[in-house]
């Protein structure tokens, strides 16, 4: 602004300026506010202090989200075999809830008598199932894929033709056992 407009605007505005003083106790009054709003200010901070431990929180969840996402996408070793053949997905799933339920029907007729054989074949149970892990890592790995998957199935049926041995066996331990208790006299 140029020196005489700035004159002329003071002269314009001569009559209304507030040239009177502040009312007592205006200075307490501002102090007490002034304050007050440093306090509301720090209640607003604290409550607010609990955003930044939220938000790592939550980045590492999201991280850890991600890891395990990526983790998922590498396929188990049932989807890799099912990916070489289809079908050897299909029967395993067949004879291993064939297997299960033998197990159960072999467990529930243990006995005393009967607790050894049992145990037993579990063991051989257990050796089979692990020759069968090593066969399905053998097919994974580029071997000779007929003879893999046909040793497979002879795995399965070995462990049902096992496990129905001992169930037959069972049952006559059990027959063996009636019949010598009817033929006990008191």
């Amino acid at each position: 602004m140029k020196k005489g407009k700035l004159e002329d605007l003071f002269n314009d505005l001569q009559g209304s300026f507030d040239l009177e003083e502040p009312a007592a106790g205006h200075q307490h009054r501002f102090l007490t506010k002034l304050e007050d709003s440093k306090d509301m200010a720090s209640t607003i901070k604290k409550r607010n202090s609990w955003w930044k431990p939220l938000s790592i929180a939550a980045s590492i969840a999201i991280l850890f989200s991600v890891g395990i996402g990526i983790y998922n996408l590498e396929p188990t070793k049932d989807e890799q075999v099912a990916e070489i053949s289809p079908e050897v997905s299909q029967t395993q799933y067949y004879f291993a809830s064939l297997i299960e339920e033998q197990v159960k029907l072999l467990e529930s007729e243990s006995t005393p008598e009967t607790k050894k054989i049992i145990e037993d074949t579990m063991v051989q149970l257990k050796k089979l199932e692990t020759n069968y892990t090593r066969l399905e890592q053998d097919l994974l790995n580029g071997g000779n894929s007929k003879l893999i998957l046909s040793a497979m199935i002879t795995n399965f049926q070995t462990r049902i033709d096992l496990l129905q041995d001992v169930l037959n066996q069972v049952d006559q331990i059990k027959t063996l056992k009636n019949y010598n208790d009817e033929n006990i006299t008191i």
